[in-house]
């Protein structure tokens, strides 16, 4: 089986309790993986809170990027190389407010290997609204970022932005971008699921959705979400033209899991699922594995 998971927080994880990428008690380790899949590529985020200043913003994606660098040498894991014959990382950021107001650290992301940053967590920053500042757009500022990480090759991710700042990376977007971990809010009402017009959006310049596992963004009644809730944010999608658009994005270690899928071995579990609800096999390995290589292909 092949598996390619757009978004977790185990790298942050790492690096604020001083731990490895193989720790067992993680949801994501390089052991689970590396038994589970054939092949596997890990977008290993380093969250950036919204109540740091920018220095502790700073120190922690460098402490960060040095967890993964001595990472990747300890179990010989590339990263960002899509061709890897086994096991890849992936170095992506999710909260672009350490940008502050630098333009130029867009340059010092990219020489430390991003290759995709969620523009906003759910605060305002210095790019524009979060989920949780609805009002707030793409700030002037915000407008420069977006140039500047189309024209270094990095992903623009919208998980986590406003209604508005969506709409507004929208109007100015040169390239494709991603709602890296983001659910139907057709299915479950919440904020930080996308509605049928932004997925429809998202689908319709050759983007990418990757499906969250979280509970909140699962089922309007989260104690009651299951891996169930997962098929129907996918078949809702799927119902919109996005066979090509649908993929996963985890957000393990970083959020509450279903049931049956506390952690990455379990991945099995939801392909089972899928087949076992008459879903196609050829579309759920878009899904699991190859809309994201190929998205990913052309950075």
């Amino acid at each position: 089986m092949q598996f390619f998971d757009l978004h977790c927080d185990t790298l942050y994880k790492a690096a604020t309790e001083g731990k490895t990428l193989d720790e067992p008690h993680y949801e994501v380790s390089f052991s689970k993986g590396n038994s589970s899949f054939t092949k596997w590529r890990e977008c290993t985020a380093i969250w950036i809170p919204d109540n740091m200043n920018i220095l502790e913003m700073r120190t922690l994606f460098e402490g960060a990027c040095g967890v993964l660098r001595d990472e990747s040498k300890r179990l010989s894991v590339p990263v960002n190389d899509l061709n890897a014959r086994k096991n890849s990382f992936i170095l992506t950021v999710e909260n672009g407010a350490l940008i502050g107001d630098d333009i130029t650290y867009i340059r010092t992301l990219k020489e430390a290997g991003v290759k995709m940053l969620t523009l906003t967590w759910n605060a305002e920053n210095s790019i524009g609204g979060g989920a949780d500042t609805q009002g707030v757009g793409l700030k002037p500022f915000g407008k420069l970022c977006v140039k500047t990480l189309e024209s270094e090759g990095i992903i623009i991710d919208v998980s986590h932005a406003s209604d508005r700042l969506f709409w507004d990376v929208a109007e100015i977007a040169n390239k494709p971008f991603v709602a890296s971990h983001s659910n139907s809010r057709s299915v479950c009402n919440h904020r930080r699921n996308l509605t049928v017009e932004q997925f429809e959006y998202i689908s319709k310049i050759g983007g990418l959705v990757g499906l969250n596992f979280h509970v909140d963004f699962l089922n309007n009644n989260a104690c009651e979400a299951l891996a169930d809730d997962i098929l129907k944010h996918a078949y809702h999608f799927l119902s919109l033209g996005g066979e090509n658009t649908l993929a996963i994005g985890s957000d393990f270690d970083g959020a509450a899991m279903p049931k049956s899928l506390e952690s990455i071995e379990k991945i099995e579990n939801l392909y089972n699922l899928f087949i076992k609800h008459g879903f196609n096999e050829q579309v759920v390995q878009k899904i699991m594995y190859y809309n994201a290589h190929n998205f990913f292909s052309k950075f």
